[in-house]
């Protein structure tokens, strides 16, 4: 299986990812993940007006613009592997709004999962900081690969008809309005992408067709992983 590898998670900052390169330039079996976020938002999203700042309070908070450049990059050099987005559903009204007298009192975290691949292919692909396949290995491929999902992440015999059929040329405006989350707002309001996933399959089962949501609540199952670390050089052979 080979050597045991550590995994650096919500990688945010330009020192961060040096500190990773550094590792991996010594041949330490070292890992990172960023998040949606942190490639699309900077800190400036804070200094809005009002209250409206609380809306983009997460751990690790929004960082500077250069920082954000070297994420890009190092997602393109392969010094980090995987993009979530440590999807945090708080509404504003209510709960964010919990920190208008005490700020350590806002819940962090960002609302973003449902748009991680439309904003991966329009700020990644479209600008010729990723590639089709990188998107598609830092998103599913990779994350199956790491955390031990032996019938996720590939299309292949045995493995689950997990399929997104998406549209690189299809419009989307990402709006509180129209989205699927369970949450009053969105970070992304009125942001426009030229791409957007228009049909999506879970086991061979469509469960996202048309801009609606078809499947039923407890139609999940409980995945086993692989019970220890995922072994080093795995991920650098995809």
């Amino acid at each position: 299986m080979g050597e045991a590898a550590d995994l650096c998670v919500h990688v945010s900052a330009a020192s961060a990812v040096r500190e990773i390169q550094s590792a991996r330039s010594r041949g330490l079996p070292v890992y990172g993940e960023t998040c949606v976020h942190y490639l699309t938002l900077t800190e400036e999203e804070l200094s809005r007006p009002g209250f409206d700042g609380a809306k983009f309070v997460c751990s690790p908070p929004l960082r500077h613009g250069h920082d954000q450049e070297v994420l890009w990059s190092a997602l393109r050099q392969q010094a980090l592997q995987i993009v979530t987005t440590d999807h945090c559903p708080f509404n504003f009204c209510g709960q964010k709004e919990l920190g208008r007298d005490d700020f350590s009192k806002i819940p962090n975290g960002l609302p973003t999962i449902e748009h991680r691949l439309p904003l991966l292919h329009q700020h990644g692909v479209r600008t010729g900081r990723m590639t089709m396949s990188e998107l598609v290995t830092a998103t599913s491929t990779a994350p199956a690969r790491m955390f031990g999902l032996t019938t996720k992440g590939r299309l292949a015999p045995g493995f689950d008809a997990d399929v997104v059929v998406f549209d690189p040329d299809a419009t989307l405006e990402i709006s509180a309005k129209s989205h699927h989350m369970a949450v009053g707002y969105t970070p992304f309001e009125s942001w426009r992408c030229t791409s957007a996933p228009v049909r999506v399959l879970s086991r061979g089962e469509t469960v996202f067709d048309g801009g609606e949501v078809l499947s039923s609540p407890g139609r999940g199952r409980y995945l086993h992983r692989s019970t220890g670390p995922f072994p080093a050089g795995e991920i650098d052979r995809l």
